[in-house]
């Protein structure tokens, strides 16, 4: 599928400290389960919450060969506390997919936590360079101004899975007293940063992974959001409850009929070889059209 091997529509979150919740997680529906060792989890309950994680990652292992399983993902600590190092010791014997890193400060910030999981990964099994990373980059206003810099190359980054983002914490380390307008749409400094997660993991060649609807019970607002990010170029969308799953999933899927319209651009540039602009159904399509086309089938196929 694209770059990725896996669908990677919905990124649901499990509290990691939750075996009741943990044990619904595969059945979910989501393509990404993020077991959340951050927000979720009470301070008290963080060394717990560790345990638990990696006894559930361990027994759910085998069951990622299956077809359809979901990724299982770790969120960890931010990396400036001194949490995050006993969240990746204690989870990586669990082979998580991959490590979101919340209130991420920039590609440098991440270089302490990519030399630990290269000393680490052999030790537990895990083929090195293997575990991806997927931070969550907006979470401080520092941290927002600095999402172009992953997009740069000036830090190599290959286990860089992503990009994503999120308003809440934003919201208050800038005293927003709003995020929306009255119309439901993000105000400016949010729109801003989502914008530049999108075009930056664009040009890092990662995914774009739009942030959490946060009002679950807002089914027609979430289609609306959902369906927004996938056309205009999100890979996938964070889900903060079950029930937002099924629709992030059908919002990113190309419909039968943007499939059949991009196999005909294939289609009629794969007859007219050389050529720069063509007539499709009495309006003109072009370079652009078609690479759009093959990405769209890619990505379904």
């Amino acid at each position: 599928m694209g770059e990725n091997a896996l669908p990677i529509r919905s990124w649901m979150f499990v509290p990691g400290d939750s075996e009741r919740k943990l044990a619904k997680a595969p059945g979910l529906g989501a393509d990404v389960v993020i077991i959340d060792l951050e927000d979720a989890v009470a301070p008290g309950a963080k060394a717990e919450a560790r345990g638990t994680t990696r006894r559930w990652l361990e027994d759910v292992r085998a069951a990622e060969a299956v077809e359809g399983a979901p990724q299982y993902w770790v969120r960890i600590n931010p990396l400036d506390t001194p949490l995050w190092h006993q969240d990746v010791e204690a989870v990586i014997a669990g082979k998580p997919a991959g490590l979101m890193v919340p209130k991420a400060g920039g590609p440098e910030q991440l270089r302490r936590l990519v030399e630990m999981l290269y000393e680490i990964e052999p030790r537990n099994g895990i083929a090195p360079g293997s575990t991806r990373l997927l931070p969550l980059v907006s979470e401080t206003p520092r941290a927002a101004i600095s999402i172009p810099a992953y997009g740069m190359g000036e830090v190599e980054m290959p286990r860089l899975a992503g990009l994503t983002w999120g308003a809440e914490d934003l919201s208050a380390a800038i005293g927003a007293g709003r995020k929306r307008d009255a119309h439901g749409r993000w105000t400016d400094a949010f729109r801003m940063v989502r914008a530049t997660v999108l075009l930056t993991a664009h040009a890092a060649g990662v995914a774009a992974i739009d942030t959490l609807h946060a009002d679950f019970r807002d089914v027609a607002g979430l289609r609306r959001v959902a369906r927004d990010a996938y056309q205009d170029g999100f890979a996938g969308m964070l889900a903060i409850h079950p029930s937002q799953v099924e629709h992030i999933n059908a919002a990113f899927t190309p419909s039968e009929t943007e499939l059949a319209e991009a196999r005909a651009i294939v289609d009629l540039f794969a007859a007219n070889p050389g050529a720069g602009a063509l007539q499709l159904d009495g309006r003109m399509v072009d370079q652009p059209h078609l690479v759009q086309a093959q990405k769209l089938l890619a990505q379904a196929s």
